[in-house]
């Protein structure tokens, strides 16, 4: 009955492109525990060691005790907003100083949500190559028309606006900040004058950029001092946060229609709302502790090549990339190969991710094992 579905595993195994959930041992802020091993995990989105967290876990237990439920058993719009949704929400908005917020489930309920509710009939997107899957699947949902311009290509996204724009009523550009495979930051500042030069709104996707850029965490966005110029600014808390969950931030209007218009919102059952609770403790108390942590890593991945706390080391060959894992991990360290769709074929990688307690030394052996794979790879 399923014989289509296992010959396309097949051909992905052949490939060196199956995936798999890995069974791991346990894992705490730093280090990952896997097949009776203890890995640096380079893997991991828990960029400022919130998550697994012992002691910030039993911190906000004692601040929090009983006051939160697990489960907020309704979607927003029915009975599942509790006062604590509102204080966040309008936390974000004081923060960036904009008129509201509204807060998703995930950053890809978020993407989705946003660019298939906004993206009416007679609209257009303009979006970045190498914008997020939930970026690509919202526009996809959405009933406007959609362009996708070259990679941080600013020549190229300002020709398609001369070309395309007087041929649609709202027009939106989308990028993110940092983008999440490659590392390298949007060249917002360029976006911004394309923006008001062509009459555009501008959506900013902070999810990697969120609680680690910025004097108080709030991204490249606030790095820049260009906040005031985004129309919509997206967040997810599940990163930087080691939370769960997503925000965009933006004028009035435009997040009430996405109250009455996203599907991803209205017909999802709200967080529980300790998580919610977690996530505005971590913001208003923690997030404000980490500046020097945060410089620090930012500068240790600069020396290692990247503009950001993501360092892309682009290996090429699906098999080559899964071997260039299985060397690292027998050296002490926790990496994983992405691999098409994720990355364009042929651009296969590993993604270090550091976090605010990674040591230069600690990358010493990693960086010679790549060095290493990178002279195999010359020779051949």
């Amino acid at each position: 009955m399923y014989d289509n579905y296992e010959k396309i595993l097949d051909e992905l195994k052949q490939h060196s492109h199956f995936r798999d959930l890995k069974d791991f041992d346990s894992k705490d802020e730093k280090y990952i525990y896997f097949k009776g091993k203890k890995l640096l995990n380079l893997s991991s989105n828990n960029y400022l060691n919130f998550a697994d967290n012992k002691e910030i876990t039993a911190e906000f237990l004692d601040y929090a005790g009983n006051k939160y439920p697990f489960g907020s058993a309704s979607a927003r719009l029915l009975t599942g907003t509790l006062p604590v949704y509102k204080e966040l929400e309008e936390l974000l908005a004081t923060l960036y100083n904009k008129d509201a917020t509204l807060l998703f489930n995930s950053g890809y309920h978020a993407n989705v949500g946003i660019s298939s509710a906004l993206n009416q009939k007679g609209d257009v997107i303009f979006s970045d190559k190498l914008n997020h899957a939930s970026i690509i699947d919202g526009m996809r949902l959405s009933e406007g028309k959609f362009f996708r311009f070259p990679h941080n290509d600013m020549t190229a996204l300002e020709n398609l606006l001369i070309r395309e724009r007087k041929n649609f009523n709202n027009a939106f550009i989308v990028t993110e900040s940092v983008f999440s495979m490659d590392g390298d930051i949007s060249d917002l500042k360029t976006l911004v004058e394309l923006k008001k030069k062509y009459d555009c709104s501008l959506v900013v996707d902070e999810a990697h950029a969120f609680g680690v850029f910025g004097e108080k965490g709030l991204g490249v966005c606030e790095d820049l001092g260009i906040i005031n110029d985004i129309d919509l600014l997206v967040g997810t808390f599940g990163k930087a946060v080691g939370s769960m969950g997503a925000f965009v931030t933006g004028s009035k209007v435009l997040i009430d229609f996405l109250i009455n218009k996203s599907r991803p919102f209205i017909f999802s059952t709200a967080l529980p709302p300790i998580n919610i609770a977690f996530t505005k403790w971590i913001i208003e108390n923690k997030i404000p502790q980490t500046q020097q942590k945060r410089t620090r890593m930012l500068d240790i991945a600069r020396k290692m090549g990247s503009q950001s706390h993501i360092i892309p080391v682009i290996i090429g060959d699906n098999k080559a990339t899964v071997d260039l894992c299985e060397i690292l991990f027998h050296n002490g360290y926790f990496t994983l190969p992405i691999r098409p769709p994720t990355v364009p074929v042929g651009t296969s990688r590993i993604r270090l991710s550091l976090t605010c307690e990674t040591e230069e030394n600690e990358l010493q052996i990693l960086k010679e094992k790549i060095n290493e794979m990178s002279l195999v790879k010359q020779a051949k």
